[in-house]
């Protein structure tokens, strides 16, 4: 099928677009997916960390995916991917600054420092941007986080456009290799973690 409607990794693994009737379910599985991430950790208080995390996916997924950009969720919504696209021209965060910042807490300069320190390495002209990817703890290693990455690459490759993503977990550098992705900087934050960029040439 094509890349907006249904798609089949497996028989297991029916991955569609989201709605917003998705959203409270789909920030439940990334907010869970990122308690421990060490960019979240870095960028987002320590206090009812969870809580706060999962308020940001919301707010991301509510206000910036699903309006601006893509959205694919697993039927069961254990695995989500949001991407921003060239189609998603220029997106204004102004609005939601206050309540990004409220999220982060006390580490609202952190995450604005880090925000400043990948800049320099995201793409200029027209690509793919994967926002967030997220695969419930209790569901990792059945082969959803590459199903549910699977229709963004499509189109991304089907546009002509690159895809690009930002990794904070070195062991997540490996599993995007392997779907064609290659590391274009590592990136020392200041502070906190190392973080890898990361770009797919399209096919």
């Amino acid at each position: 099928m094509s890349a907006q409607g249904r798609t089949t990794g497996s028989p297991a693994h029916l991955i569609r677009p989201g709605t917003p009737t998705d959203i409270d379910g789909a920030a439940a599985t990334l907010g869970a997916a990122f308690a421990d991430y060490p960019f979240t950790r870095h960028t987002v208080a320590a206090d009812a960390h969870v809580a706060r995390v999962t308020g940001l996916q919301r707010l991301f997924l509510e206000h910036i995916g699903l309006p601006h950009g893509r959205v694919w969720v697993s039927d069961d919504l254990a695995a989500v991917a949001v991407w921003t696209t060239p189609a998603s021209g220029e997106i204004d965060f102004g609005e939601l600054g206050p309540r990004l910042s409220d999220l982060a807490g006390d580490r609202a300069a952190a995450a604005a420092a880090a925000e400043e320190a990948l800049a320099p390495h995201r793409p200029t002209g027209p690509a793919w941007f994967l926002a967030t990817v997220g695969v419930a703890p209790d569901r990792q290693g059945e082969g959803l986080g590459r199903a549910v990455l699977a229709p963004g690459l499509r189109a991304a490759a089907a546009e002509g456009h690159p895809a690009y993503l930002e990794t904070s977990l070195e062991a997540n550098v490996g599993f995007y290799e392997g779907l064609g992705f290659e590391v274009t900087a590592k990136v020392p934050l200041p502070e906190g973690p190392l973080t890898w960029t990361m770009r797919k040439a399209p096919a």
